[in-house]
This record gives structure tokens, C-alpha cells and sequence, in this order.
């Protein structure tokens, strides 16, 4: 990619993601549901990203903490299941849907975690409740027992997107890298990336698991994670095709339906951006 063109694509970007902050922020607060996925795994929905939990004998752990003014329902439900308190926070991206309650979480004590990519866009765009820890390629939790991996497996929705791995549940969060029944957000200003988002979920694939907690949609199997990767392969060729006749209308000649997809307010947004990524 040249100089110029990252440029390029980066303003496109940022523009790109006021819209979406200014977007979701405005959207009314969402009631929350909590859910169990195994025996000791719990995934609260509702208004932002998909929140798991585990409680354990030595705390409680947590992925992704929705926007800020979830964090006290969210408080709510976890100590629905246990008396102990949150200890980790693994945050999947930076975005505020998944990281607004970690100024909260960090204040009751907890210490969050995310890829160091995703802190350094937190960091560029200015945002709240920074997580004090920061890995490269993959990290490890152990905590009452049980072993959670936070692992790095490409670029995709954003450039520091994390899955975090359970593995004495066999089930994978993999935050907004896959959106179940909705069509994928491609966030430029943090380098996303339409053309290797598939490789990424096929590197997700490799671990051993079940079950799979999206980053938005209700909770799936691995089958339906496959199937998102070849829907998303199905998209690149798609979209690059439709983008030869211009980008201002490209969205026109795309069938998201046909694949699957839901289409939104967000896609629509990152296609300019998308159509310039895949010349």
C-alpha cells in the first residue's frame, strides 16, 4: 500500500468513525439480558457488545463491558451469580460499545487487558478507561482454576482485534470480528481490513471449540463461524466488483441479503472506504 494511499484511506476512516461514535452513542439504552452458555459461562446481551462472564472461586472475569452507562446492570447481573468481585476485563477492541464500563471496572479494583493496537487507537481517539496491560500476539489469564487466552489472529473490524478463547468451555468470544445476522463493520480509521478479514477467521477457526459468542447477535456454533468466513470471502469478490462502477453508488449493486447479512447503518458508512481498500 503506498504512502498516499494510506493517507488517503485513513481520513476517509476517520470520518467514518466520528459517524459511527456520534451514531451509537445517540442510540437509546437497550434493556440487558444474561444468558448461560456453559456451566461456568454467561453472556449478558443487550445495548452494545456481547458481555461473557465467568465467575470462578477467585473472582470474577469478563469480556468487553458495553458503554458506560451499562456498567452498573451489568455490576447487577454479575453479581447475580457470584459474591466475588471482577478481577480481569478482557477488552476485544477498543470501540466504546465494548470497553465504556472499563473507567468502572477499573475503579472496583479490576485490571483490564487488550491488544496493544487496539489501546494505541484507544489512545489516539482520546477515549476513557485505558486498560493497563497490553499484549502482541496472545495472553493468558488463570484464575480459580481456569485458563483464558486473549489471542491476536489478524487484522479485520480493526487492527487490534482480539479473540479470548475458553478453553475448558470450548467456546471463543471473538468481539466484532463476527456479528451474527449483521453485516460487518470495517472500521478504516482503526486499519480494518475487507481483504484479510477471511484469513483472520480462518486463523480463529484452528482453535478447538463449540461454541462461539459474537460481538453482536445471539450466541452460535462453530459451523456458523465458518459460514461467516465464506461469507465474507463472498463479499470481498462482491463488493470488488460492484465498486468498478463507483463507490458512490457501489452499495446499490450489493446484495447483503443473499449472503446472509443484515444490512446496516455501519456498513453503509465503511463502503467508500472499502470500495478504495479493494482497487
Amino acid at each position: 500500500m503506498s504512502k498516499a494511499f494510506s493517507v488517503r484511506l485513513f481520513g476517509i476512516g476517520l470520518g467514518l468513525a466520528g459517524l459511527w461514535l456520534l451514531w451509537s452513542q445517540a442510540q437509546p439504552a437497550q434493556p440487558l439480558t444474561m444468558e448461560k452458555v456453559t456451566d461456568n459461562l454467561y453472556v449478558i446481551i443487550g445495548d452494545g457488545g456481547n458481555v461473557a462472564v465467568m465467575p470462578t472461586s477467585e473472582g470474577v472475569l469478563v469480556v468487553d463491558d458495553k458503554f458506560a452507562r451499562d456498567a452498573p446492570e451489568i455490576m447487577a447481573k454479575v453479581k447475580s451469580v457470584s459474591d466475588k468481585p471482577v478481577r480481569y476485563v478482557l477488552n476485544t477492541h477498543q470501540h466504546g460499545d465494548h470497553t465504556g464500563g472499563n473507567e468502572a471496572m477499573i475503579g472496583g479494583g479490576a485490571q483490564t487487558i487488550i491488544h496493544r493496537n487496539a489501546r494505541a487507537n484507544m489512545v489516539e481517539g482520546k477515549m476513557p478507561g485505558l486498560p493497563q496491560i497490553t499484549f502482541a500476539d496472545e495472553a493468558q489469564v488463570f484464575i480459580g482454576g481456569k485458563e483464558v487466552q486473549a489471542h491476536h489472529v489478524g487484522r479485520g473490524h480493526t487492527n487490534g482485534d482480539a479473540v479470548i478463547y475458553f478453553p475448558s468451555e470450548r467456546v471463543l468470544h471473538t468481539g466484532d470480528l463476527f456479528v451474527n445476522g449483521g453485516a460487518p463493520f470495517i472500521d478504516y480509521s482503526a486499519h480494518g481490513s475487507i481483504m484479510e478479514w477471511d484469513k483472520t477467521i480462518e486463523n480463529a477457526l484452528k482453535y478447538d471449540f463449540d461454541t462461539v459468542i459474537p460481538g453482536h447477535g445471539p450466541v452460535g456454533k462453530k459451523a456458523d463461524l465458518v459460514k461467516w468466513r465464506q461469507s465474507l470471502t463472498m463479499l470481498r469478490t462482491k463488493a470488488k466488483a460492484a465498486c468498478t462502477g463507483g463507490a458512490n453508488d457501489a452499495l446499490k449493486r450489493l446484495d447483503l441479503n443473499a449472503l446472509g447479512m443484515t444490512p446496516s447503518p455501519n456498513f453503509e458508512r465503511s463502503m467508500p472506504a472499502m470500495c478504495a481498500e479493494l482497487k
